[in-house]
């Protein structure tokens, strides 16, 4: 009640009495007077209670800062079909990044995607830091990763030296993944990179996928048909073995599933054909080749999967690899490759990993072949050779608690090699990995790791090397 209104109310009294007066017996006036003074203390003890109160809330209303707005109510959990693929952990997962039919994921929680406002699209950005610290008692080739085809073997000059310590962040890796499981088709958008790009910075940034998925068709730049990323094992090394086969390449595939546990995957990608220049024995250079793509590289993987037991995957691949050169002209020769691999859940907990590999005209494709030209060669006769690769890998994955975990792997590759590739060529090489990884707090893990390699070329030189290495890794999500 405002001052104004105490006014009235008292002014509306004092007219009010001399009516009263002139109505009222003489003998009653004084008290009649009397009483309205009463009612108008009474009133006026009111009112006095009223403006106190009317004070006391507006100093409140003044001090107290602005009411804020309304929290929007917590987004509910967003959840999709989970894959019945196992999503073990590692301190480089290949699993994430994979595509997969419809709208399953490794991740049924699907944490750490939010939805965009007005939209029906999930998104979820991630950041993996990284750093890797190396102590090699001599040189291994690569200070960054351990890459067994570039050990330096007996005669070079690179062979042997002091022991060496490094540390790098490369493996660093950014990833956006955006999908939409209500939209038809499920779609899906992933983008991944991280810094072992070509250069000599100390980082150099390198896309390792980018595609899009709808209605199963898949296309941009990602796993090739030939792999299986599913059985990559925990190392600490980025690296990992020398026998997996690694193809990142730019494809168009259709995933197909069928049954209730069978997947048919198919497609066409990317050559990139890798083939060896022409050396005398001594290892002069005789003829530089080029490569020519005349074909896309076809294949398909059928797959069988488990969520229990684990899964089986079958691949094959056919290629039409080219090259060119001034002095032999252009040739062309045919290759092709079978790849078996399986993973399986044993023992609770735990996992037991394998991949056999064989075919000619493939080594573009593995882990460790991949980084010389090891598709096809020229044989003495001037003829270009698909060269004959056999590759295999083992890993086992145990469950220590739920805290430490610790993975040993071997790999082996064998690749049938032209005189005229030179003394230096590639041959052998054999590698070997025990760790032990501790998940420090929910999103940080430490690992350390023995890792121990051995080459030998086409002229019979060999080289050892060992490495001690201790990662650590923190991820977002």
């Amino acid at each position: 009640m405002t001052r104004e209104f105490k006014s009235a109310i008292v002014v509306l009294a004092l007219l009010c009495a001399p009516g009263f007066s002139g109505v009222a017996r003489a003998d009653s006036q004084q008290e009649e007077i009397e009483q309205l003074k009463k009612t108008l203390q009474q009133m006026q003890k009111t009112i006095d209670e009223q403006n106190k109160k009317i004070q006391e809330i507006e100093k409140k209303q003044a001090a107290a800062p602005p009411p804020a707005t309304a929290a929007p109510a917590a987004a509910a959990e967003v959840t999709e079909p989970a894959s019945p693929i196992e999503h073990r952990p590692a301190l480089n997962d290949q699993q994430v990044p994979a595509p997969r039919p419809g709208d399953l994921a490794v991740d049924p929680k699907m944490r750490g995607f939010f939805p965009i406002p007005y939209t029906k699209v999930l998104m979820r950005l991630n950041a993996k830091p990284r750093v890797d610290f190396t102590y090699d008692p001599k040189n291994t080739g690569n200070n960054d990763r351990f890459v067994t085809a570039q050990i330096p073997v007996a005669g070079d000059p690179n062979e042997g030296g002091g022991p060496v310590f490094n540390a790098n962040s490369k493996g660093s890796q950014l990833s956006l993944d955006v999908r939409a499981p209500e939209i038809a088709g499920s779609p899906r958008f992933y983008f991944q990179n991280d810094f072992f790009g070509s250069g000599s910075a100390n980082f150099n940034f390198r896309v390792q996928h980018i595609y899009g998925k709808i209605y199963n068709v898949i296309v941009g730049e990602t796993f090739g048909v030939f792999e299986d990323p599913d059985i990559w094992p925990d190392t600490v090394d980025y690296e990992g073995p020398n026998s997996m086969i690694f193809a990142r390449i730019p494809l168009a595939h259709y995933q197909l599933p069928f049954a209730e546990k069978w997947l048919l995957e198919f497609g066409i990608e990317k050559p990139s054909s890798q083939v060896s220049d022409v050396f005398s024995a001594n290892g002069t250079l005789v003829d530089t080749v080029t490569a020519v793509n005349h074909a896309p590289d076809g294949g398909f993987n059928l797959r069988w999967q488990d969520a229990d037991v684990g899964h089986v995957q079958f691949a094959t691949i056919l290629r039409d690899i080219g090259a060119r050169s001034t002095t032999l002209g252009d040739h062309s020769a045919f290759g092709w490759g079978a790849n078996l691999a399986a993973v399986f859940n044993v023992l609770g907990r735990d996992s037991v990993l394998a991949q056999g590999t064989y075919g000619a005209g493939i080594g573009s494709l593995g882990n460790d072949t991949g980084f010389q030209n090891t598709d096809a060669g020229f044989d003495a006769h001037g003829n270009l050779v698909a060269l004959p690769y056999i590759g295999a890998f083992a890993g086992y994955t145990h469950r220590w608690t739920d805290d430490w975990r610790s993975t040993a792997t071997y790999g082996f590759v064998d690749l049938d090699t032209e005189s005229t590739m030179g003394p230096g060529a590639y041959h052998q090489t054999d590698y070997a990995s025990v760790n032990l990884v501790w998940q420090l707090r929910k999103r940080l893990s430490v690992g350390v790791e023995a890792l121990y390699g051995h080459k030998e070329t086409r002229s019979g030189a060999k080289g050892d090397v060992a490495r001690t290495q201790v990662g650590l890794l923190y991820s977002i999500f």
